[in-house]
């Protein structure tokens, strides 16, 4: 079977919903130069690591355990001209071995499921950061709570309370890069786009008829409940120091 995720981001440029100007924010509100050196795990297909290597000239190093997104990563940095900024490693991030206080910055866009949830994604990431370093995290969080009946939480909680983590972490809050409606929309557009054309194309696949009833099992959840009840943001937590 093929993989959903390569099958469904296809065509995505960033694999969150949000967009090239909210990840210059990101660069900006992290304070990266040329001097910065920037963990990315889980870092996909590498779409904020070169937004950030071209805008800012810092040196990331981005881990991605999918050989499809690393491979598509690899190009993308060597179509910007950016191989002597950006190096991609294929590997899980769970298992990357990290000097501790190595980087200005760490990020998880998007895939604190690496290491169950957002609580394990600081608590792996905070030891890779420097004193006075950020650590950004890219998180789903519910906008009401509690939840209607018969909606799962999925792993994740309210605003307030995935502050609390981070807080309860040991970093201070100082940046929140909300995503709008426009970026849910664009987002799951683009999936619903790749996933009906690899349909079209691809009818005779043994695994077609469950592709096509998670993508619209995922459609109409998104419709029912959660377009308008979760919320992603990038979280920036500064390291004491």
């Amino acid at each position: 079977m093929p993989w959903y995720y390569a099958v469904a981001e296809r065509d995505h440029e960033l694999q969150n919903p949000t967009s090239a100007e909210k990840i210059h924010l990101l660069g900006k509100r992290l304070r990266l130069d040329s001097d910065s050196r920037v963990l990315d795990m889980a870092c996909g297909k590498a779409g904020p690591a070169t937004l950030l290597a071209k805008a800012f000239g810092c040196r990331l190093v981005g881990v991605e355990r999918s050989p499809e997104f690393a491979e598509t990563a690899r190009e993308r940095v060597a179509a910007a001209g950016l191989g002597d900024r950006v190096e991609i490693v294929e590997g899980d991030a769970a298992a990357f071995p990290v000097e501790p206080g190595t980087f200005d910055a760490a990020l998880c866009l998007g895939a604190s499921f690496v290491w169950d949830g957002l609580d394990g994604t600081l608590d792996a990431l905070i030891p890779a950061v420097r004193a006075g370093g950020h650590v950004a995290v890219g998180e789903p969080f519910w906008r009401s709570w509690p939840l209607p009946d018969g909606v799962e939480d999925l792993g994740y909680v309210a605003l307030r309370e995935t502050v609390a983590k981070i807080e309860d972490a040991g970093l201070a809050l100082v940046t929140l890069i909300a995503s709008s409606e426009d970026d849910w929309d664009s987002y799951r557009s683009q999936q619903w786009r790749a996933l009906e054309e690899w349909l079209t194309a691809n009818p005779d696949d043994p695994d077609a008829i469950a592709i096509r009833e998670r993508y619209e099992a995922a459609r109409e959840s998104y419709f029912h409940h959660r377009r308008t009840l979760l919320g992603w943001a990038i979280f920036v937590g500064r390291k004491p120091g």
